[in-house]
Protein backbone atom coordinates (compact mmCIF):
# COMPACT_ATOMS: atom_id res chain seq x y z
CA UNK A 1 0.00 0.00 0.00
CA UNK A 2 1.47 3.52 -0.99
CA UNK A 3 2.09 5.80 2.49
CA UNK A 4 -0.06 8.96 2.64
CA UNK A 5 -0.03 12.10 4.20
CA UNK A 6 -2.63 14.87 4.85
CA UNK A 7 -1.46 18.12 6.89
CA UNK A 8 -3.46 20.49 9.05
CA UNK A 9 -1.96 23.91 10.29
CA UNK A 10 -3.77 26.81 11.62
CA UNK A 11 -3.63 29.88 9.24
CA UNK A 12 -2.07 31.85 11.56
CA UNK A 13 1.07 29.59 11.83
CA UNK A 14 1.25 28.20 8.07
CA UNK A 15 4.20 30.96 7.35
CA UNK A 16 5.41 30.65 10.71
CA UNK A 17 9.11 29.84 11.33
CA UNK A 18 8.40 26.84 13.58
CA UNK A 19 5.48 25.49 10.85
CA UNK A 20 8.59 25.41 8.26
CA UNK A 21 10.19 23.29 11.05
CA UNK A 22 7.92 21.03 11.68
CA UNK A 23 7.05 20.79 7.90
CA UNK A 24 10.52 19.39 6.99
CA UNK A 25 10.14 17.25 9.76
CA UNK A 26 7.08 15.76 7.94
CA UNK A 27 8.51 16.12 4.64
CA UNK A 28 11.74 13.81 5.72
CA UNK A 29 9.64 11.13 7.44
CA UNK A 30 7.14 10.96 4.39
CA UNK A 31 9.94 10.79 2.44
CA UNK A 32 11.27 7.30 4.14
CA UNK A 33 7.51 6.13 4.43
CA UNK A 34 7.58 6.02 0.65
CA UNK A 35 10.94 4.45 0.20
CA UNK A 36 10.77 0.44 -1.21
CA UNK A 37 12.62 -0.93 1.40
CA UNK A 38 10.36 0.98 4.51
CA UNK A 39 7.06 -0.29 2.46
CA UNK A 40 8.04 -3.80 2.60
CA UNK A 41 9.08 -3.45 5.92
CA UNK A 42 5.96 -2.27 7.42
CA UNK A 43 3.80 -4.61 4.51
CA UNK A 44 5.72 -7.66 6.78
CA UNK A 45 4.54 -6.06 10.31
CA UNK A 46 1.47 -4.85 9.73
CA UNK A 47 -0.55 -8.11 10.03
CA UNK A 48 -3.34 -9.11 12.15
CA UNK A 49 -2.42 -9.39 16.09
CA UNK A 50 0.62 -6.92 15.45
CA UNK A 51 1.03 -4.38 17.90
CA UNK A 52 1.18 -0.43 17.37
CA UNK A 53 5.06 -1.15 18.87
CA UNK A 54 5.94 -3.60 16.15
CA UNK A 55 4.99 -0.95 13.60
CA UNK A 56 6.86 1.71 15.70
CA UNK A 57 9.77 0.22 15.63
CA UNK A 58 9.77 0.34 11.79
CA UNK A 59 9.85 4.11 12.10
CA UNK A 60 12.09 4.14 15.21
CA UNK A 61 16.07 4.60 13.32
CA UNK A 62 14.59 7.49 11.44
CA UNK A 63 12.79 9.19 13.94
CA UNK A 64 15.86 9.00 16.19
CA UNK A 65 17.93 10.10 13.51
CA UNK A 66 15.73 13.12 13.41
CA UNK A 67 16.56 13.92 16.71
CA UNK A 68 13.12 12.38 18.49
CA UNK A 69 13.31 10.56 21.55
CA UNK A 70 11.43 7.86 22.58
CA UNK A 71 8.92 7.89 25.32
CA UNK A 72 9.71 11.01 26.67
CA UNK A 73 8.98 11.25 30.24
CA UNK A 74 7.48 14.35 32.00
CA UNK A 75 5.90 16.32 29.45
CA UNK A 76 2.35 15.95 31.15
CA UNK A 77 3.91 16.84 34.85
CA UNK A 78 1.38 19.09 35.11
CA UNK A 79 -1.42 16.29 35.42
CA UNK A 80 -1.98 13.19 37.81
CA UNK A 81 -1.54 11.38 34.74
CA UNK A 82 1.07 8.39 33.73
CA UNK A 83 0.93 9.38 29.99
CA UNK A 84 4.14 9.58 27.76
CA UNK A 85 4.16 10.38 23.71
CA UNK A 86 5.66 7.46 21.33
CA UNK A 87 8.23 10.33 20.49
CA UNK A 88 8.92 13.78 20.90
CA UNK A 89 11.01 16.46 19.79
CA UNK A 90 11.12 20.34 21.01
CA UNK A 91 10.84 22.92 18.31
CA UNK A 92 12.53 26.06 18.50
CA UNK A 93 12.28 27.40 22.30
CA UNK A 94 9.05 27.43 22.94
CA UNK A 95 6.55 24.05 21.11
CA UNK A 96 7.69 20.51 20.06
CA UNK A 97 5.75 17.84 18.29
CA UNK A 98 5.04 14.49 19.86
CA UNK A 99 4.72 11.47 17.50
CA UNK A 100 1.75 8.74 18.04
CA UNK A 101 1.42 5.37 16.56
CA UNK A 102 -1.36 3.39 16.26
CA UNK A 103 -2.79 0.15 14.78
CA UNK A 104 -6.07 -1.80 15.99
CA UNK A 105 -7.46 0.92 18.08
CA UNK A 106 -7.10 3.67 16.42
CA UNK A 107 -10.78 4.10 15.97
CA UNK A 108 -12.43 1.33 17.55
CA UNK A 109 -11.17 3.10 21.05
CA UNK A 110 -10.81 6.45 19.82
CA UNK A 111 -6.98 7.00 20.42
CA UNK A 112 -6.67 9.38 17.65
CA UNK A 113 -8.77 11.56 19.72
CA UNK A 114 -7.00 10.27 22.79
CA UNK A 115 -3.59 11.31 20.73
CA UNK A 116 -5.00 14.79 20.09
CA UNK A 117 -6.43 15.42 23.28
CA UNK A 118 -2.37 14.40 24.49
CA UNK A 119 -0.75 17.19 22.27
CA UNK A 120 -3.63 19.44 23.71
CA UNK A 121 -2.49 19.24 27.28
CA UNK A 122 1.00 18.60 27.09
CA UNK A 123 2.69 21.98 28.15
CA UNK A 124 5.56 22.86 25.21
CA UNK A 125 4.03 21.27 22.39
CA UNK A 126 1.93 22.24 19.70
CA UNK A 127 2.28 19.59 16.84
CA UNK A 128 1.22 16.09 16.87
CA UNK A 129 2.52 14.08 13.99
CA UNK A 130 -0.05 10.61 13.96
CA UNK A 131 1.28 7.46 12.32
CA UNK A 132 -2.28 5.30 11.75
CA UNK A 133 -3.09 1.95 9.05
CA UNK A 134 -4.92 3.02 5.71
CA UNK A 135 -6.98 0.03 6.30
CA UNK A 136 -6.85 -2.24 9.14
CA UNK A 137 -6.73 -6.04 8.73
CA UNK A 138 -7.49 -7.33 11.76
CA UNK A 139 -7.99 -11.24 11.21
CA UNK A 140 -8.66 -13.19 8.28
CA UNK A 141 -12.31 -12.74 7.86
CA UNK A 142 -10.63 -8.83 7.05
CA UNK A 143 -8.53 -9.96 4.91
CA UNK A 144 -10.45 -11.96 2.58
CA UNK A 145 -13.17 -9.17 2.78
CA UNK A 146 -10.62 -6.87 1.61
CA UNK A 147 -9.22 -9.03 -1.11
CA UNK A 148 -12.37 -9.86 -2.66
CA UNK A 149 -14.34 -6.37 -2.43
CA UNK A 150 -11.70 -4.01 -1.10
CA UNK A 151 -14.05 -3.05 1.99
CA UNK A 152 -13.07 -2.67 5.70
CA UNK A 153 -12.32 -0.34 8.25
CA UNK A 154 -9.79 2.35 6.82
CA UNK A 155 -8.47 4.24 9.86
CA UNK A 156 -6.36 6.87 8.03
CA UNK A 157 -10.04 8.20 6.01
CA UNK A 158 -11.67 7.74 9.26
CA UNK A 159 -8.97 9.87 11.43
CA UNK A 160 -8.97 12.69 9.00
CA UNK A 161 -12.79 13.16 9.38
CA UNK A 162 -12.30 13.45 12.78
CA UNK A 163 -8.90 16.03 12.73
CA UNK A 164 -9.91 18.37 9.83
CA UNK A 165 -13.02 20.09 12.32
CA UNK A 166 -10.39 21.39 14.68
CA UNK A 167 -8.76 23.33 11.63
CA UNK A 168 -11.85 25.28 11.32
CA UNK A 169 -11.04 28.85 12.14
CA UNK A 170 -13.80 28.46 14.90
CA UNK A 171 -12.90 24.91 16.68
CA UNK A 172 -9.01 25.92 17.05
CA UNK A 173 -7.34 24.69 20.01
CA UNK A 174 -3.99 25.04 20.87
CA UNK A 175 -2.88 22.38 18.79
CA UNK A 176 -1.62 24.13 15.69
CA UNK A 177 -0.87 21.22 13.52
CA UNK A 178 -1.37 17.96 12.64
CA UNK A 179 0.00 15.58 10.15
CA UNK A 180 -1.57 12.42 9.49
CA UNK A 181 0.69 9.34 7.97
CA UNK A 182 -0.94 6.59 6.40
CA UNK A 183 0.95 3.18 6.29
Amino acid sequence: MTPERTEYIQKQYQNSNEWKEVKHLSDEIFKFLKESKTIEKIKQVNKPGTSSGVIQSVFTPKLEELGFSSEKQNLFRDYELFLRPDFYKKIGTDTGVIIEVERGKTNINNMDFLDFWKCHICSGVNYLFLFVPIVLLQNQKHIEKWEKNKTGQRPYFTTNKHIEPFFQDENYTNVRGVVLFGY
